[in-house]
């Protein structure tokens, strides 16, 4: 799974795209549509009063998405969502400047409800909003195919029934895209799950080595001392078998590290985004496809560091990381807003510490400033990767 980590993240964000785009889509196309139908031989002054409306109504709908994409999944406090209703009454009054100047009630009532679809409401309301969007829109099209406009555009079946649908679409395509960003928050829950529960198993590992060597250390010291005196020979046998001890624990712990390889480096970078994005920034995140190639012993470090270093030095707006391969060498570029002068390029010890263990193993850093960036690139030779 770990190897699928940035395709999966490109993924979701496809998914998101598409599913917003398809909304945008499909709202805007059936208000132009009945539009047009409308106004063949209507006034041009209502008609662009129809229009005000039509793009009222699309940049409502477009601001609720952006605002349903950043909401978090859970219910969370009330407070968090009291900025969502100016734009649904911007929506709503759209919607009704539409269905005036159409002299259409069932154009109205249609996109109110298609803007009350696009707010994320509490589990269950927005499913049973749709179903009763349905049955009122049903009732409204009766109403107006019989009593206000029997002889008109109404009377085509295509651009009710389109209207009438709208909602439910955006329901439905809301509903998987909540889907997706479930399993996708699973899946980086699993992710760091892995990662605690390699390091419990590495803590246990260390724990039962340095445990026994210790207790054979501690043992020989005591038995050294208590033959210091009648026999000096023997204790400084068990002083020398002491420090083989030492010796041999410490061979232990190098294998131990040897052996353990870490957390990924994909899930690193998801784990670092995820702790910068926990923190209040926008954080775009771009990792190579094949990232678990790359040497982790290496760079998890400078992951690690670097985002310890936005969070300490940085603006506290928005960062970038990205991993990719190129020209023989895998690159990690970490970007962040500045704040103000402080931090000038080259200072503090963790830009020290990221340059020697790079160096150590032929790598390059690279820290520079352009404008109000603080851009560090770190180059590995591509031969290292674990």
């Amino acid at each position: 799974m770990s190897s699928s980590t940035a395709a999966y993240a490109r993924d979701v964000r496809v998914t998101w795209w598409y599913t917003a785009s398809s909304i945008v889509f499909l709202h805007a196309f059936a208000a132009l549509l009945w539009s047009l139908a409308v106004f063949v031989d209507g006034s041009l002054a209502a008609l662009v009063f129809n229009l005000v409306g039509v793009a009222g109504s699309v940049a409502s709908a477009v601001l609720l998405l952006v605002r349903y994409r950043r909401e978090p999944l859970d219910d969370g406090d009330r407070d968090a969502r009291r900025p969502v209703w100016p734009l649904v009454a911007v929506g709503v009054v759209s919607a009704v400047v539409m269905g005036v100047s159409a002299g259409s009630p069932l154009l109205g009532v249609g996109f109110v409800a298609q803007t009350l679809c696009l707010v994320r409401w509490r589990g269950g309301v927005r499913l049973r909003l749709a179903v009763l969007s349905i049955a009122v829109i049903v009732v409204i099209w009766f109403i107006e195919a019989t009593r206000v406009n029997p002889q008109g555009y109404i009377s085509v079946f295509s651009l009710p029934f389109f209207v009438a649908l709208l909602p439910v679409l955006t329901a439905t395509s809301l509903w998987w895209w909540d889907i997706v960003r479930e399993l996708d928050r699973a899946r980086r829950a699993e992710g760091r799950l892995a990662a605690a529960q390699e390091r419990l198993r590495l803590a246990g590992d260390l724990h039962d080595l340095q445990g026994h060597h210790l207790q054979v250390i501690a043992l020989q010291l005591e038995l050294a001392e208590k033959m210091m005196g009648r026999d000096p020979d023997a204790a400084v046998e068990q002083v020398r078998a002491a420090r083989a001890s030492v010796d041999e624990a410490r061979r232990g712990t190098r294998d131990l590290a040897a052996r353990f390889r870490g957390v990924p480096l994909p899930d690193e970078l998801a784990n670092a985004a995820d702790l910068l994005r926990a923190a209040g920034l926008t954080v775009d995140l771009l990792v190579d496809t094949a990232a678990v190639d790359a040497p982790a012993d290496v760079l998890g470090p400078v992951v690690r560091e670097s985002t310890t270093n936005v969070l300490k030095h940085g603006g506290g707006v928005s960062a970038s990381l990205s991993l990719a391969r190129h020209e023989g060498a895998w690159v990690l570029v970490v970007e962040n807003d500045a704040r103000g002068a402080s931090s000038p390029v080259g200072d503090g010890a963790g830009l020290a510490g990221i340059a020697e263990r790079v160096g150590a193993v032929g790598g390059t850093m690279d820290a520079t400033r352009p404008g109000d960036l603080f851009r560090l690139t770190v180059r590995v030779p591509e031969g290292d990767s674990a």
